[in-house]
Protein backbone atom coordinates (compact mmCIF):
# COMPACT_ATOMS: atom_id res chain seq x y z
CA UNK A 1 0.00 0.00 0.00
CA UNK A 2 1.48 3.44 -0.48
CA UNK A 3 1.37 4.68 2.56
CA UNK A 4 3.17 2.01 4.29
CA UNK A 5 6.07 3.64 2.74
CA UNK A 6 7.42 6.30 5.21
CA UNK A 7 8.61 8.36 2.18
CA UNK A 8 4.92 8.44 0.62
CA UNK A 9 3.40 8.76 3.62
CA UNK A 10 5.23 12.09 4.93
CA UNK A 11 4.19 13.05 1.00
CA UNK A 12 0.21 12.54 2.09
CA UNK A 13 0.93 14.40 5.59
CA UNK A 14 2.46 17.32 2.99
CA UNK A 15 -0.60 16.86 0.59
CA UNK A 16 -2.82 17.21 3.34
CA UNK A 17 -1.01 20.09 5.23
CA UNK A 18 -1.19 22.13 1.53
CA UNK A 19 -4.77 21.24 1.43
CA UNK A 20 -5.44 22.23 4.74
CA UNK A 21 -3.80 25.67 3.79
CA UNK A 22 -6.08 25.41 0.18
CA UNK A 23 -8.66 25.14 2.47
CA UNK A 24 -8.43 27.75 4.52
CA UNK A 25 -7.91 30.05 1.40
CA UNK A 26 -11.11 28.53 -0.05
CA UNK A 27 -13.19 28.77 3.22
CA UNK A 28 -11.82 32.54 3.39
CA UNK A 29 -12.64 33.35 -0.04
CA UNK A 30 -15.90 31.70 -0.35
CA UNK A 31 -16.97 33.78 3.22
CA UNK A 32 -15.81 36.77 2.00
CA UNK A 33 -17.54 36.95 -1.34
CA UNK A 34 -20.86 35.38 -0.55
CA UNK A 35 -21.29 37.38 3.30
CA UNK A 36 -20.01 40.62 1.98
CA UNK A 37 -20.03 40.62 -1.77
CA UNK A 38 -23.30 38.62 -1.71
CA UNK A 39 -22.03 36.13 -4.47
CA UNK A 40 -24.39 33.14 -5.24
CA UNK A 41 -22.73 30.22 -3.45
CA UNK A 42 -21.99 28.40 -6.36
CA UNK A 43 -19.81 31.03 -8.06
CA UNK A 44 -18.16 32.06 -4.92
CA UNK A 45 -17.31 28.52 -4.46
CA UNK A 46 -16.20 28.41 -7.54
CA UNK A 47 -13.85 31.42 -7.02
CA UNK A 48 -12.88 30.41 -3.77
CA UNK A 49 -11.66 26.91 -5.24
CA UNK A 50 -9.74 28.44 -8.44
CA UNK A 51 -8.00 30.61 -5.44
CA UNK A 52 -7.14 27.27 -3.44
CA UNK A 53 -5.98 25.19 -6.52
CA UNK A 54 -3.41 27.47 -7.41
CA UNK A 55 -2.16 27.85 -3.93
CA UNK A 56 -2.16 24.05 -3.68
CA UNK A 57 -0.31 23.20 -6.89
CA UNK A 58 2.58 25.69 -5.94
CA UNK A 59 3.27 24.43 -2.10
CA UNK A 60 2.63 20.86 -4.22
CA UNK A 61 4.71 21.28 -6.53
CA UNK A 62 7.68 22.57 -4.91
CA UNK A 63 7.60 21.44 -1.36
CA UNK A 64 5.36 17.60 -1.53
CA UNK A 65 7.03 16.88 -4.97
CA UNK A 66 9.75 18.55 -5.15
CA UNK A 67 11.81 16.01 -6.96
CA UNK A 68 8.86 15.62 -10.18
CA UNK A 69 10.37 17.49 -12.59
CA UNK A 70 10.73 14.97 -15.78
CA UNK A 71 7.49 17.70 -16.55
CA UNK A 72 7.62 20.99 -17.30
CA UNK A 73 5.64 23.89 -15.27
CA UNK A 74 3.51 24.40 -17.59
CA UNK A 75 2.49 20.69 -18.76
CA UNK A 76 2.14 19.84 -14.89
CA UNK A 77 -0.04 22.99 -14.31
CA UNK A 78 -2.02 21.83 -16.94
CA UNK A 79 -2.70 18.08 -15.56
CA UNK A 80 -3.04 19.34 -11.75
CA UNK A 81 -5.63 21.84 -13.55
CA UNK A 82 -7.48 18.78 -15.62
CA UNK A 83 -7.90 17.21 -12.44
CA UNK A 84 -9.20 19.72 -10.18
CA UNK A 85 -11.26 20.84 -13.04
CA UNK A 86 -13.21 17.65 -12.61
CA UNK A 87 -13.21 17.91 -8.99
CA UNK A 88 -15.03 21.24 -9.45
CA UNK A 89 -17.60 19.09 -11.83
CA UNK A 90 -18.16 16.59 -8.45
CA UNK A 91 -17.97 20.12 -6.67
CA UNK A 92 -21.01 22.23 -8.10
CA UNK A 93 -23.71 19.69 -7.81
CA UNK A 94 -22.67 19.28 -4.00
CA UNK A 95 -22.85 22.97 -3.57
CA UNK A 96 -26.48 23.30 -5.23
CA UNK A 97 -27.91 20.39 -4.06
CA UNK A 98 -27.16 19.95 -0.21
CA UNK A 99 -27.21 23.69 0.75
CA UNK A 100 -30.82 24.03 0.48
CA UNK A 101 -31.84 20.94 2.27
CA UNK A 102 -29.26 21.97 5.04
CA UNK A 103 -30.59 25.65 4.92
CA UNK A 104 -34.06 24.56 5.93
CA UNK A 105 -32.53 21.68 8.31
CA UNK A 106 -31.07 24.43 10.35
CA UNK A 107 -33.34 26.92 10.02
CA UNK A 108 -36.80 25.35 11.06
CA UNK A 109 -35.56 22.18 12.84
CA UNK A 110 -32.74 24.32 14.79
CA UNK A 111 -34.87 27.19 14.94
CA UNK A 112 -32.27 29.65 14.80
CA UNK A 113 -31.98 32.84 12.55
CA UNK A 114 -32.05 32.72 8.60
CA UNK A 115 -28.36 34.50 8.58
CA UNK A 116 -27.40 31.81 11.08
CA UNK A 117 -28.65 28.83 9.30
CA UNK A 118 -27.48 30.10 6.33
CA UNK A 119 -23.71 30.33 7.14
CA UNK A 120 -24.09 26.87 8.90
CA UNK A 121 -25.69 25.39 5.65
CA UNK A 122 -22.87 27.07 3.53
CA UNK A 123 -19.91 25.90 5.18
CA UNK A 124 -20.75 22.34 6.03
CA UNK A 125 -21.86 21.89 2.28
CA UNK A 126 -18.46 23.29 1.48
CA UNK A 127 -17.10 20.55 3.84
CA UNK A 128 -18.63 17.98 2.45
CA UNK A 129 -17.20 19.07 -0.93
CA UNK A 130 -14.02 19.80 0.01
CA UNK A 131 -13.71 16.36 1.65
CA UNK A 132 -14.88 14.65 -1.56
CA UNK A 133 -12.96 16.57 -3.99
CA UNK A 134 -9.76 16.09 -1.53
CA UNK A 135 -9.90 12.43 -1.78
CA UNK A 136 -10.30 12.70 -5.52
CA UNK A 137 -7.60 15.27 -5.98
CA UNK A 138 -4.76 13.19 -3.85
CA UNK A 139 -5.11 9.85 -5.67
CA UNK A 140 -5.90 11.01 -9.23
CA UNK A 141 -2.77 13.71 -8.48
CA UNK A 142 -1.03 10.88 -7.34
CA UNK A 143 -1.11 8.66 -9.84
CA UNK A 144 -1.12 10.87 -13.35
CA UNK A 145 0.51 14.42 -12.57
CA UNK A 146 2.79 13.49 -10.10
CA UNK A 147 3.91 9.62 -11.45
CA UNK A 148 7.25 10.31 -12.26
CA UNK A 149 8.17 9.81 -8.82
CA UNK A 150 7.81 5.74 -8.74
CA UNK A 151 7.57 4.78 -5.04
CA UNK A 152 8.76 1.40 -5.59
CA UNK A 153 12.27 1.85 -7.09
CA UNK A 154 12.46 4.71 -3.93
CA UNK A 155 11.46 2.04 -1.39
CA UNK A 156 14.83 -0.46 -2.88
CA UNK A 157 17.31 2.70 -2.75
Amino acid sequence: MILSDVKERNRFLKFALVGAIGAVIDFGVMNLLSHFANVRLVYAGTISFICAVISNFTWNRYWTYPESRSRSLVSQLAMFFAVNTAGVAIRIPILLFVEPPLLRFFESLLHISYASAEFYAKNLTLVAAVGIVMLWNFFVNRYWTYNDIDHHEEIQA
